[in-house]
């Protein structure tokens, strides 16, 4: 019962509610209120029209056909043609529902109750609405697919299912579809419709809705942001200067390393005689006089101390073609991290190789199967270090043997081989650094003369080819280390540009955290500088940002362009000479740039082929020495990242367990899980 009808027979007079008692069957006083002769609503007599409908109380309606009706308004009649909907929705003229009337006892519960307990329903007129349900001519595609294929029989209206298996193939082909979809409505033929429904139910059995018919098709992300670099990026480098190679000086403990750095930095004038002679005063002192080159390199005591490198030292001179900077890193297996740390900035390498007896060997077998000339050399060359060059050292402790020489050269360079460095990127030099014998020019002693006739160690340097450098990319800078200097102030970070470049007042930001920070000042080479571009080890002090925000192993990005960072990645690796075999579960830890974590193997996927990549066995059951496989590891924290198709240096990756490498490989992908 609608609100509006219950309260329209009330009379609401004097401030009291007055209830019109009247019969079940009788309209309400007469003398008080007029119907109005369209909607039958009662009026009060004051109004000249009605509040329904709106129709002047002087008109009255008629119908004088079904299609028409007739209407008095002002004492005229006018004839109105009944539209086709309402022809069809009413199949005898309209008529109104009487309304109910209410007494004193239903307004009286309506208080009580909230409505009333009884509905008095007298209609006041025999008339009555006969309206015929509302039929869709075609079943809508919700209902097809709801009900079934049983759907298409049960409507009876002519349907046009051409379109579901020819496309339209023109215009008029529409207008006579148009015009027999019409035709066959107005006919209502029951073989057409037979025939259309059976033609849908074969169209419907032609899409089969449970089965998968083909890869489904999804839309593309969209594609990232192109990246265009700046114009001062890209200028040539000033007139006369030289191209930067990051060298890095590998090999086994005790090989000579730092000693032949500080010699070559000696001879071209780095060192100067007298800081010569105070490192062989001191060295004389600590009863370790042939450690006076090498202090030029081991500066911290603990270093001078023990007689070991245990960080990697970065010193320059300038040769012929390069502005060369040594990476000097350690030997001995407590330390292969900062080695892994310290090549991940070289473009190039030095393998240097102890040629006495009982030290060589030392260096292939070790304690456990493998020692450090084999495990530094895997290194290199998973760092993507194509070009190598071997220098032999200490030929005078066997007086410059060429047989010794050649056995080395042929025990090492298979092995080296089978590591994938070809023989074009292989460079073999004969040398004494105590004696400076083939440095930095010709040998002078008749026994290496004799039998050897290639160049000399500088002369190797300046052969390797120029490296390529990503300028034009968004800048990528692996933090080294986090130092504090007067000239860069106490924020400032250590490392080598992979990519893009950068200049004072750029906007940077830091990953993980994602500070974006501004930098301060660059450092090149020991000197100031305005801009630095990749290949360049440079120091850079930053400025608004806390140093609780700055880790060794992140990572300086462009701001529109950030590193990923992640914690499950899909590694594809190469498995080391190992004595206990790789399960799941097997922990281990993972290094990649300058950051390292402690990971666990979740699942071993497959094993493949190292030369074609095919899969060989499915989910293995564990992993055993010189096999390639792919691999899924968790990290128990979030690292700097990428995929290595798109980013080399963030992308390859060394597991170590026990103070041994184990594996080597490269992110194969980045799990979503991350």
């Amino acid at each position: 019962m609608d609100i509006v009808d219950d309260f329209a027979d009330w009379d609401f007079t004097g401030g009291e509610i007055q209830v019109l008692r009247s019969k079940p069957h009788e309209p309400p006083m007469k003398s008080s209120v007029w119907q109005c002769s369209v909607c039958t609503c009662y009026n009060d007599k004051k109004s000249t029209s009605c509040d329904i409908c709106g129709v002047s109380r002087s008109s009255f309606i008629r119908y004088s056909s079904p299609t028409e009706i007739e209407i008095e308004v002002d004492s005229r009649l006018r004839k109105c043609e009944l539209s086709k909907m309402a022809r069809s929705l009413f199949s005898s003229k309209p008529q109104r529902f009487p309304k109910l009337d209410i007494s004193y006892e239903d307004f009286q519960d309506f208080l009580r109750f909230g409505g009333p307990r009884r509905a008095y329903a007298a209609p006041r007129s025999k008339r009555c609405i006969h309206i015929v349900p509302f039929k869709f001519d075609t079943p809508s595609p919700d209902d097809v697919v709801s009900t079934g294929l049983k759907s298409a029989k049960t409507y009876l209206k002519a349907v046009d299912t051409s379109h579901l298996t020819k496309p339209p193939s023109g215009t008029k082909e529409k207008e006579k579809k148009t015009t027999n979809l019409s035709e066959n409505t107005s006919a209502n033929s029951s073989t057409g419709i037979e025939e259309e429904a059976k033609s849908l139910s074969e169209n419907l059995q032609k899409l089969n809705l449970e089965k998968d018919n083909g890869p489904i098709k999804t839309r593309k992300p969209r594609p990232k942001p192109q990246y265009k670099p700046e114009k001062w990026m890209l200028t040539d480098q000033e007139l006369g200067s030289r191209s930067q190679l990051n060298l890095a000086i590998v090999g086994h403990v005790d090989s000579g390393k730092s000693t032949l750095c500080g010699r070559l930095l000696h001879l071209h004038g780095q060192i100067s005689n007298n800081q010569i002679h105070k490192y062989e005063k001191e060295a004389k002192d600590k009863r370790k006089g042939s450690f006076a080159y090498a202090w030029a390199m081991d500066e911290s005591s603990d270093e001078r101390e023990r007689g070991v490198t245990m960080t990697v030292s970065v010193k320059y001179f300038d040769s012929k073609n390069y502005h060369v900077v040594l990476l000097d890193s350690p030997g001995h297996k407590d330390f292969v991290p900062n080695l892994i740390s310290g090549t991940a900035q070289a473009d190039a390498a030095i393998l240097v190789v102890d040629a006495s007896i009982g030290a060589f060997e030392a260096g292939m077998v070790g304690m456990t199967g493998m020692g450090q000339t084999k495990e530094h050399a895997q290194i290199i060359r998973s760092f993507g270090l194509e070009h190598i060059i071997v220098a032999i050292n200490k030929l005078d402790s066997v007086e410059y043997s060429q047989g010794r020489f050649d056995l080395i050269k042929l025990q090492l360079g298979s092995f080296l081989r089978s590591c994938g460095f070809k023989e074009s990127g292989l460079k073999w030099v004969p040398l004494s650094t105590m004696e400076n014998q083939n440095l930095v020019e010709p040998p002078s002693d008749v026994r290496l003369l004799s039998w050897y006739n290639g160049g000399y160690l500088l002369d190797a340097i300046d052969f390797i080819p120029p490296p390529s450098r990503y300028i034009s990319k968004p800048l990528i800078l692996p933090i080294c280390d986090v130092i504090s200097s007067r000239t860069l102030g106490q924020l400032a970070v250590s490392g080598k540009l992979e990519a893009g470049a950068i200049h004072v007042g750029s906007k940077v930001i830091v990953m993980p955290s994602g500070t974006v920070a501004t930098v301060r000042t660059i450092e090149r080479n020991g000197a100031n500088c305005n801009v630095a571009r990749a290949g360049d080890n440079v120091c850079i002090g930053l400025q608004n940002i806390g140093d609780d925000q700055l880790t060794s192993g992140g990572t300086l990005c462009h701001v529109d362009f950030p590193v990923r960072i992640a914690s499950v990645l899909e590694l594809k690796i190469l498995v080391l000479e190992i004595s206990t075999p790789i399960l799941v579960g097997f922990q281990v830890e993972f290094h990649v740039h300058h950051a390292k974590a402690s990971a666990r193997v979740e699942k071993i996927i497959s094993l493949i082929d190292q030369r074609t990549g095919e899969i060989l066995k499915k989910a293995p059951r564990m992993l055993s020495g010189k096999q390639s496989a792919i691999i899924i590891v968790n990290l128990d924290r979030e690292v700097c990242v990428e995929e290595f198709a798109t980013c080399r240096a963030l992308g390859r990756v060394f597991l170590r367990s026990s103070g041994s490498t184990i594996a080597v490989g490269i992110v194969n992908r980045i799990s979503e899980q991350s």
